[in-house]
């Protein structure tokens, strides 16, 4: 490799870096609590070491068997992402029917001013669907997080009153502080409600989440015991979405590899 093209590839991965970093800060900014922005300080890292590989000719320093088994791993792991990423993009797009006995909105951030953006977007889609079909029950999922003044639920509760839907639609789950456990306990809640009402049937349900997060909700809501479970995907922040599709495929890792060793 000429001095020429180890230099503009150093360049590249030097400015990417700086890419990641500045992405790093912007993700932290958001204040979302989940920690993800150090990955990207992390990818920064590590393009800053292959920038420095260049000129430093580390790469061609390597034993060949080292090189060979560095270059497999990565084709594994871009092939992995690219499966995974196509997976999630695939669920982003949903149809669902009219007329559900129930939708879940799974749980996010609320602070004291209110839901969080993410969080926003997912009530908003709720309350479209809710406002076309007035006999659906609307369940709003999740706990306290240690950063969060009140319950996810209860926040949620509010937001959709003061948006005209009315409260004896809404029923709240405190506890749940994971996507399984969002489904898992509202599941007991439709139990619990048709059993009240002396449903007969198994009711219909959807699951109100942001686009990139529909597909592994679903794989849960369907693992928790609602195979009829239908995806109702809302929005996300744009700005927001490169960091959300990268969280969600680490998401899906973490979560297959549990469903495995479990």
């Amino acid at each position: 490799m000429s001095p020429v093209v180890s230099r503009v590839l150093a360049a590249v991965c030097f400015v990417l870096a700086a890419a990641c970093a500045a992405y790093a800060v912007a993700v932290l900014g958001t204040h979302s609590g989940t920690g993800f922005w150090v990955v990207w300080l992390v990818f920064a890292l590590l393009l800053v070491l292959l920038g420095l590989s260049f000129p430093l000719r580390w790469w061609s320093l390597m034993p060949t068997l080292a090189r060979r088994a560095i270059v497999a791993v990565l084709v594994l792991a871009l092939a992995c992402f690219g499966a995974v990423e196509a997976r999630i993009i695939g669920a982003m797009t949903t149809t669902t029917q009219p007329g559900l006995d129930y939708v879940v909105v799974l749980g996010a951030q609320v602070r004291a001013s209110g839901p969080s953006r993410v969080l926003r977007y997912r009530l908003d889609e709720a309350i479209d669907y809710l406002n076309a079909n007035p006999r659906t029950i609307c369940i709003v999922s999740g706990g306290k997080g240690p950063n969060e003044p009140f319950p996810e639920a209860q926040g949620m509760a509010e937001y959709l009153r003061d948006h005209g839907i009315a409260g004896e639609r809404i029923l709240e789950e405190r506890k749940s502080t994971t996507t399984q456990e969002n489904i898992r306990f509202s599941r007991r809640l439709i139990e619990e409600a048709e059993a009240k009402a002396g449903g007969d049937g198994t009711p219909s349900v959807g699951v109100v989440t942001n686009d990139f997060h529909v597909f592994r909700a679903l794989q849960i809501a369907h693992a928790q015991g609602l195979p009829q479970a239908q995806g109702i995907a809302a929005g996300s922040p744009p700005d927001m979405l490169v960091n959300n599709m990268v969280r969600e495929f680490f998401a899906e890792v973490k979560y297959l590899i549990g469903s495995v060793a479990g």
